[in-house]
């Protein structure tokens, strides 16, 4: 209980953060034609806060569901990263609690995980179930409220989706980025990302947030290799492979 309710604050910053964003999706989800039942189930049940604004828009637009389906896929494939870099945690535990926590997989979640319990490498990293279904969940109730709320709100305020509110969805980001750069190839990785999303978004390349982010990711890659970054723990100057983990570190 103790691991649960540290994942569910640790989460709440990024939930209460998150709120405008949600308030956001359910009031387009009834501009678009949606019903409030509707509205409210594309969150519960498709729960990808970027995923759902963009098929939105898409739907509004009268694109075709095969183009919303691979739209949607590739905005959501960075999951399957995040599935990765946890795999090895994740796989030992009973199959009720790998398709709990795959459902509640978000850039959130993964976040906090990482930072509460992960070293620099995958041998330092130390999952917590309880801690992950604590945040996890919170994350969840919290964006199915704000969804309710702008159902709500959209109900009964008009161009909610003028007042700004899609910031949040940056601020978000923004939140989750910035306390994970503690190397250099990350931080490489990060530049690069955000210069080539801007050029991108300024000559209106349409697969511009793909290309900055593939080239962001191989950017600080080749900065980590050339750099010989990684090979040797930092606190103890050995080897990162030779590093592993305890019987007590996996659950």
């Amino acid at each position: 209980m103790k691991s649960f309710l540290s994942g569910a604050l640790a989460v709440m910053p990024l939930t209460i953060a998150v709120i405008p964003w949600g308030i956001l999706a359910g009031s387009f989800a009834l501009e678009i034609g949606l019903t409030a039942v509707e509205s409210q189930a594309m969150s519960a049940i498709i729960f990808a806060g970027s995923a759902q604004l963009v098929a939105l828009g898409m739907i509004k637009a009268g694109i075709g569901f095969s183009s919303i389906l691979i739209t949607t896929l590739l905005i959501t494939s960075r999951h399957l990263l995040y599935a990765m870099a946890m795999r090895s945690q994740i796989s030992p535990l009973p199959l009720k609690w790998r398709l709990g926590l795959g459902f509640l997989l978000t850039d959130e979640l993964f976040a906090i995980s990482n930072q509460a319990h992960g070293g620099d490498t995958p041998a330092q990293y130390q999952f917590d179930r309880w801690y992950a279904l604590g945040g996890g969940l919170t994350f969840y109730i919290g964006w199915n409220i704000a969804t309710l709320l702008g159902i709500v709100a959209g109900q009964s305020i008009d161009n909610l989706g003028e007042l700004g509110l899609d910031f949040a969805i940056a601020a978000t980001f923004i939140a989750i980025v910035v306390p994970t750069v503690k190397k250099p190839s990350i931080l490489v990785c990060v530049l690069v990302s955000l210069i080539l999303a801007v050029v991108c978004a300024v000559f209106a390349i349409q697969a511009g947030l793909l290309i900055a982010a593939i080239s962001g990711m191989a950017a600080g890659m080749a900065y980590a290799k050339l750099t010989n970054e990684g090979i040797f723990d930092t606190d103890t100057d050995t080897p990162c492979a030779d590093i592993a983990p305890t019987k007590e570190d996996t659950l």
